[in-house]
C-alpha cells in the first residue's frame, strides 16, 4: 500500500454547476512503500506538517501556492533516507514539487491506495 504523488494539470475552469477538470501529466508512483516508509519516520517530528497530513489510504492536495512549504519539508525527508531507492524517491518528488511551482493551474495530489 503505497503513496503514489501525482501532478495535475486543470484542463477546464469549473462553472457554478461544474468543478474543474484535471488530468494527470506526470506520476511518481510507490509500488514499494519508499514513500510511505519515510513518511512513518519523520511523522510526529513537527518538521513536517505537510508531509503529516498524507493519508495512506486517502488523499491530500497540495496546491501550487502550498508547495513552496512541501519543498521546504522534503530536506527532513532526505534526513531519514536510507537507501538510494529512498533519496532517488525524494529527487523525484523534489522534481515533481518545482514542475508545480512553475505554474498556477496544477496541483500534487498525495493518492494512498
Amino acid at each position: 500500500m503505497g503513496v503514489d504523488a501525482v501532478l495535475y494539470r486543470q484542463v477546464r475552469a469549473g462553472s457554478d454547476r461544474r468543478r474543474p477538470v484535471y488530468v494527470s501529466i506526470e506520476v511518481v508512483a510507490d509500488p514499494q512503500d519508499v514513500l510511505l516508509d519515510l513518511l512513518k519516520r519523520v511523522r510526529g517530528s513537527g518538521r513536517t506538517p505537510l508531509l503529516d497530513r498524507v493519508d495512506p489510504v486517502g488523499e491530500l492536495t497540495v496546491h501550487a501556492d502550498r508547495v513552496a512549504q512541501l519543498v521546504a519539508e522534503l530536506p527532513c525527508l532526505a534526513e531519514m533516507a536510507r537507501a538510494p531507492a529512498e533519496v532517488d524517491h525524494i529527487r523525484r518528488l523534489a522534481r515533481l514539487a518545482r514542475r508545480c511551482g512553475e505554474r498556477r493551474d496544477v496541483e500534487i495530489r498525495f493518492e494512498g491506495d
